[in-house]
């Protein structure tokens, strides 16, 4: 089955025809590293890094680009506050982001471009738009015309006539049109600064990912992708520096992720509920944030609370118990089973399930119901009394292929010897002696996490292995 994406551009689903067979260029818009990013960046983070997992699982080379914004009003502003440089700023949200995003199972990216080291690129796209009669300069200021390129507005899907009523000229701009955005800004008395043709300054925003994009993937890409919020402006502009310069178009494929609610309200400062994601990865297993990510399709919004995120540990521990509980029995497994070839059957109609859901637009939200599906027929073959190694490990390869496809890692924690449980008893029974009922539970929930079964009894604690808990 081929994969299909929606494209914000046609806002359709349409087949994916890559541009060289059995290769993604894929561009996706990193932060503004001039603080800890919150929840709702770590969503596209997820959400194309598993994409970019599931063209690997098909087959194909995915040269993956993500930019990091290392110089922009806001990490001046924030150098400024902090009585620090700019790129010393810039270089220790760059570290958080990464150990951040590292921890939620993404990915190193092919390429990581920042502005300041892709300024020359930046310099001559500019100088080039300058020339092709899109882009002017004033008093050191360099800014684009969205009038001069006729399509402005298709990503969006806005009117240039609807845009420029709500387009405003800011104190100290000398545009010449409301819609006019900025690719090069003046140096302010004191500012980070580089040589131009028209002074000292640096980038607009905008400008940098055209660059970029560019430079390491090519005139024309295959997915562009980002938050939604990115539509517009952002993406719109690129559009339209992109194909001014190159005559030709920019991304063919366009995909945005929805937005983060926290507690049924939109995250925001104001409200007080803006959630960093380095707390919450303090807080939770950061493979259950993850899980719980991509439990809703990446296009919708998805609503975050502790009660949903608990469902999702539980979800993801119901996923991991059924595999250790596979692990376990293995051992114990005969190598033949006349029902192999029924069940090898049902792993196969299950793999086929997961793959569909994901051709279909990335739609992790199915996927994760087949892996509960597996999780669940894997379980019904353990009630069996007599069990294949091989049926065994086909459902654990398929289990834990699907799962590298989401950034799930299945580690296999060490057995409890019989010996350390013991000893763990004997610990419990001492809090239970000394009334400690906390420690004492915290104890038999440890041990039942690993599939081992306590009974107190009148003659005392029992203990046994689950051969199938779930």
């Amino acid at each position: 089955m081929t994969i299909t994406i929606y494209n914000t551009l046609t806002r359709e689903k349409e087949v994916f025809k890559p541009i060289e067979e059995n290769k993604v260029r894929m561009y996706v818009c990193g932060p503004t590293v001039y603080n800890y990013i919150h929840i709702g960046n770590a969503r596209p983070a997820i959400v194309f890094d598993t994409v970019r997992r599931y063209f690997e699982y098909k087959g194909f080379q995915v040269d993956y680009v993500l930019n990091f914004t290392d110089v922009d009003d806001k990490i001046i502003n924030a150098a400024n506050e902090l009585g620090e440089a700019v790129p010393d700023v810039a270089n220790r949200f760059i570290e958080a982001y990464l150990n951040d995003v590292k921890a939620l199972g993404v990915k190193q990216a092919t390429w990581n471009p920042r502005v300041t080291e892709t300024m020359d690129d930046i310099i001559t796209f500019i100088q080039s738009l300058i020339d092709k009669g899109y882009a002017y300069e004033v008093d050191g200021d360099v800014y684009f015309k969205p009038r001069s390129f006729a399509d402005y507005g298709k990503l969006s899907h806005q009117s240039i006539d609807e845009l420029r009523s709500g387009a405003r000229i800011q104190v100290g701009e000398k545009k010449e049109d409301p819609l006019d955005f900025a690719l090069w800004k003046k140096a302010k008395d004191g500012e980070i600064a580089w040589d131009s043709p028209w002074g000292q300054g640096r980038p607009g925003w905008h400008i940098e990912c055209s660059a970029m994009a560019k430079k390491y993937l090519g005139e024309t890409i295959d997915i562009h992708a980002g938050g939604q919020d990115l539509t517009f402006p952002h993406h719109e502009n690129e559009i339209a520096q992109s194909e001014a310069m190159n005559e030709k178009s920019f991304a063919n494929y366009w995909m945005h992720n929805g937005y983060i609610n926290i507690d049924n309200e939109k995250m925001s400062k104001s409200l007080g509920n803006f959630v960093l994601t380095k707390d919450i990865i303090a807080q939770h297993d950061p493979q259950v944030i993850r899980f719980f990510m991509l439990s809703v399709h990446y296009r919708h919004p998805i609503n975050f609370t502790e009660e949903l995120l608990q469902g999702a540990k539980n979800s993801l521990d119901r996923v991991k118990n059924a595999y250790s509980n596979l692990e376990h029995r293995k051992q114990a497994s005969m190598n033949a089973d006349k029902m192999a070839s029924d069940w090898m059957e049902i792993i196969d109609g299950l793999k086929q399930q997961f793959e569909e859901a994901m051709d279909d637009d990335f739609n992790t939200a199915n996927a994760v119901a087949v892996l509960f599906d597996m999780t669940k027929e894997a379980n019904r073959y353990l009630e069996q009394k007599h069990t294949s190694v091989h049926v065994i490990e086909a459902f654990q390869e398929n289990m834990e292929a699907l799962l590298d496809v989401l950034g799930i890692q299945l580690e296999q924690e060490e057995e409890l010897l019989d010996a350390d449980i013991e000893a763990l008893l004997e610990e419990r029974r001492e809090a239970r002696k000394n009334r400690n009922f906390t420690r004492a539970d915290e104890i038999r929930d440890n041990l039942r996490e690993k599939n081992i079964i306590l009974e107190d009894t009148p003659q005392g604690t029992r203990w046994k292995r689950a051969d199938n808990e779930s």
